[in-house]
């Protein structure tokens, strides 16, 4: 599995995160922010090509598919808690961290639920979208300071209203998993003795 391209792009990702930590913290702005930005970029294009080359190539695999949800998760959380970390935002900007963080820890315990049982939760296009305006809001905010004006917003804040939006985002996409698991619960959690509510299979299937 260590010879097969895409598994080594997802790895790479997860090594790009102690890097990314490290340039943060002990090289000097502005030559530290917009390396950790560098190795930043790089772990968001695996996330890209790992996928598509896992297609094009028929490389997929068990492996694959375990590792890349949870490299994904490890980037997007070690990224915004060293950028608390290091007061790159905090008061209220903190909150849609807080709920981009809750929502990867609830869609991680959903997927492991809805793996067992028969219901799916595909990808929607909007669960992309957050995906696209919360890593470029996350390389805005690792910039920071040192990056251009744009406009009469400053890096920092062009990253600030992007993790808003992917909050936003996130609480919309996040509502597909817990109602299909929610569902599911209903459906088929009975007490002693009783006998599990049929479906009719409207709700139970993708959403």
């Amino acid at each position: 599995m260590w010879n097969n391209l895409p598994n080594i792009l997802t790895f790479s990702r997860i090594l790009a995160i102690p890097v990314i930590i490290g340039l943060l913290l002990f090289v000097d702005d502005p030559l530290g922010s917009w390396l950790a930005f560098s190795a930043y970029t790089y772990a968001c294009l695996t996330d890209f090509f790992d996928g598509y080359v896992a297609r094009a190539w028929h490389l997929q695999s068990a492996f694959g598919r375990f590792l890349d949800p949870i490299a994904d998760k490890l980037l997007i959380a070690s990224v915004l808690l060293m950028l608390v970390g290091i007061d790159r935002f905090s008061g209220p900007t903190v909150l849609p961290a807080a709920v981009i963080l809750c929502r990867e820890i609830l869609v991680s315990g959903l997927r492991e639920f809805l793996a067992q049982v028969p219901v799916s939760v595909p990808v929607t296009a909007l669960a992309k979208w957050k995906t696209l305006i919360q890593m470029l809001a996350l390389g805005f905010l690792l910039v920071g300071p040192v990056g251009p004006n744009f406009g009469p917003l400053t890096t920092t804040e062009v990253g600030v209203w992007g993790l808003w939006g992917a909050a936003l985002l996130t609480l919309i996409t996040g509502y597909d998993y817990l109602r299909a698991g929610l569902l599911y619960i209903i459906e088929t959690d009975v007490g002693p003795g009783e006998e599990p509510a049929t479906s009719s299979g409207e709700d139970g299937g993708s959403l």
